[in-house]
């Protein structure tokens, strides 16, 4: 079962972000709390949205969380899946394809141009996953990153 998630699910949701962090080798980075979360997903002015895949007891095995973006030459916005994951004793399933389907009825049903992410090169599986549904990587373009202290020094930088 896939659906939106709710308030009750956000500790469920920051322990999977921590299993990803895992996997992908970066768990020192995740450092996101359920408070952080919460308010990002629920506070005065939301940007965060996201999904949660539920087991057979209605237990959150898996969750999407993405935002909005928005094309300048398509002039329309999309959505940018921050992540998509489900735990390891779930996948194969269809939780997964799921949960990716359904930010393309989002997309669709809204008019939005596009549904985009990264995944990690080294990381067949999921690259596997996302051809199987119809994705292809975007050649030619490398994503770039500025953060904690790159961030706050280029940032001090600024010229008035």
């Amino acid at each position: 079962m896939i659906r939106p998630v709710t308030p009750e699910d956000v500790d469920a949701v920051v322990a999977l972000v921590r299993e990803l962090a895992d996997y992908e080798k970066s768990l020192d980075e995740a450092r996101m709390t359920s408070e952080q979360l919460h308010d990002a997903l629920f506070g005065e002015a939301p940007a965060l949205f996201g999904h949660v895949a539920c087991d057979d007891d209605g237990a959150v095995v898996g969750f999407a969380l993405w935002f909005l973006n928005f094309s300048t030459w398509r002039g329309t916005h999309g959505v940018y899946l921050e992540d998509l994951y489900v735990s390891p004793a779930h996948r194969g399933t269809g939780l997964g394809r799921e949960l990716l389907r359904t930010l393309a009825a989002i997309c669709t049903e809204r008019g939005y141009a596009r549904l985009e992410w990264s995944v990690l090169d080294w990381n067949a599986p999921s690259i596997a996953f996302y051809r199987a549904a119809g994705a292809r990587p975007q050649d030619g373009w490398s994503v770039y990153r500025l953060t904690d202290d790159a961030l706050a020094e280029f940032a001090r930088e600024r010229t008035s």
